[in-house]
Parts: C-alpha cells; sequence; structure tokens
C-alpha cells in the first residue's frame, strides 16, 4: 500500500469550506512512514541542506528524521510565546485565518544552506513566513519540501520571490 492512502481527509475542518488533509495516519505506520522519509530524502539531498526548518507542529515530525538522514541541523519555527526571548517575529496568512511564527534569534544560520519542510503547500503563507524568518537569521533558503501540494489553492505563487528555488512534494493534487 502507498504511503498516500494513508492520508485523511476530513472535509469543514477547522472551518466549513476546508478540506484538511491529514498526514498523521501515515506518519503513524511504519512503512509509509518510511516510504515518505525515503521520498523526501531522494528530493531534499541534491540541495545540500545544512539545516532543515520546520513549522510547528507536523513539520516538525518530517524534520528531524529527515535531517537525520541528511546529516543536517533543525531548526523548529514556533508558534507564538513558545520561545524565550530574543525571538525573530513573522505574521502570515493561512487558508482560514491570520497567525503569527517566532524563531530564536540567533547567529547560528547565518550563511547556511536552509530547506524549508512541512507536510502540505497550501496557500503558502506559513513556509513564506519560515523563509522570511529564514532571511532574518542571514541563512539561505534553497528549496521547500512537501508531502503533499494542494495546487488548486497556489501556494507557490506566495513563494514567487524565491522562484530561483526548487519547490518539491511528494504529491500534488
Amino acid at each position: 500500500m502507498a504511503w498516500s492512502d494513508y492520508v485523511r481527509e476530513i472535509p469543514d475542518f477547522p472551518e466549513p469550506g476546508v478540506l484538511f488533509r491529514d498526514v498523521l495516519p501515515v506518519i503513524a505506520e511504519p512503512g509509509a512512514f518510511l516510504e515518505v522519509l525515503d521520498g523526501l530524502q531522494t528530493l531534499v539531498q541534491p540541495l545540500g541542506a545544512e539545516v532543515i526548518m520546520a513549522p510547528e507542529a507536523r513539520g516538525f515530525l518530517l524534520a528531524a528524521p529527515l535531517a537525520d538522514r541528511l546529516r543536517a541541523g533543525v531548526v523548529a519555527v514556533r508558534k507564538p510565546g513558545k520561545l524565550p526571548d530574543p525571538v525573530f517575529k513573522e505574521q502570515y496568512t493561512l487558508e482560514y485565518g491570520e497567525n503569527q511564527l517566532e524563531v530564536e534569534a540567533t547567529e547560528r544560520l547565518r550563511g547556511r544552506r536552509v530547506v524549508i519542510v512541512d507536510d502540505v503547500l497550501a496557500t503558502g503563507g506559513t513556509v513564506r513566513a519560515c523563509a522570511r524568518l529564514a532571511a532574518k537569521l542571514h541563512a539561505d533558503v534553497v528549496g521547500f519540501a512537501f508531502l503533499i501540494e494542494l495546487q488548486a489553492l497556489l501556494g507557490t505563487k506566495q513563494l514567487t520571490e524565491y522562484h530561483q528555488v526548487p519547490i518539491v512534494s511528494l504529491m500534488t493534487v
């Protein structure tokens, strides 16, 4: 069975009109999760990432094992109030509202090659905010990687300023 068979579609969540793609069943199934990690590794390895940056929370579940395979570091991008100061903050719009992300303000990423990884590329607001946080850290975004791209929501349009870097996904719907 393919990993994509484990993706659960939940209509009208978190609000009416949204079709939520739940990848947690994929991660819960060892064979499917292994398939996903193998696929992401194949897509991301050529990018030469030194660091995987991922937004809370499902991005974390992908970033850590992928970074281990790539011998890269992990930077967690958190929701507000989860990190001690100093932090950089970035507001963003998502499919069903507004939010904010934060990252530790540090010099550790200066000049490092970063790939931003998340479970789903929908409207692109979350990963665009991550990329802007990477810029504040003086990191070099060299790619974006996703399990699923929801093509109809035009998330890649949010990333036009990063047109020179690959945007890859294991599945496009």
